[in-house]
């Protein structure tokens, strides 16, 4: 039986896996790595507890697929998934369909472990959802029309000159609406802020 600080690496790209394997082990926790979604879950116990950190796009089986089958079926699972540098609505999609954060390749070492000890702890406290969804929708509450509409945009993907565009507004005025939103969602990057606002309803199916 695994403990609950096991964590599963899916990745079709060998060089990767070792990687991962040797930086999550020496951070403490308990690694299996796969090459395929289908190893994976063909060696996946019903009662398995603990943090799937897996690549989006594999061939056969893709992350998103996985996403699907897990939240159907292992649902005391959490999944990180890694997506390519500025891929913000592939990640989006995944949260979608139950991914509960996303780490932008190449990332750093320190910040794919802490994504994955947050996973692991919101894998454990998931009966404080309803409590943790008010707390988020009362961050959304403070904020100004024009700080959800740049929200709305960088959850998108846009970038910040394309919102600036969008509401013919300078590049530096969109920054400092980011940087105001970021402080009143207490999102310290991208990921975070995208996380927050599928927790509060804000991007559907």
């Amino acid at each position: 039986m695994a403990s609950p600080a096991s964590v599963f690496v899916v990745d079709d790209d060998a060089a990767m896996r070792d990687s991962l394997d040797f930086l999550l082990g020496a951070a403490g926790f308990s690694v299996r790595v796969f090459e395929s979604a289908t190893s994976f879950l063909d060696a996946l116990s019903s009662t398995q507890t603990g943090c799937v950190v897996t690549d989006v796009r594999m061939p056969g089986m893709d992350g998103i697929e996985l996403l699907k089958r897990l939240r159907r079926e292992n649902p005391a699972l959490s999944v990180v998934v890694m997506t390519g540098h500025g891929d913000v609505p592939l990640a989006v999609e995944a949260m979608k369909h139950g991914a509960v954060d996303f780490v932008e390749k190449p990332f750093e070492d320190e910040r794919l472990i802490d994504t994955v000890r947050a996973a692991l702890a919101d894998a454990l406290d998931a009966v404080k959802g309803d409590g943790v969804s008010i707390q988020i929708a009362s961050r959304v509450a403070s904020l100004s029309p024009r700080e959800r509409q740049v929200m709305e945009g960088l959850v998108a993907g846009l970038s910040n000159k394309a919102i600036a565009r969008d509401f013919d507004i300078s590049p530096r005025t969109v920054e400092v609406y980011r940087a105001n939103l970021m402080s009143k969602m207490q999102a310290a990057n991208l990921s975070e802020l995208v996380r927050l606002a599928m927790r509060a309803g804000l991007l559907k199916d």
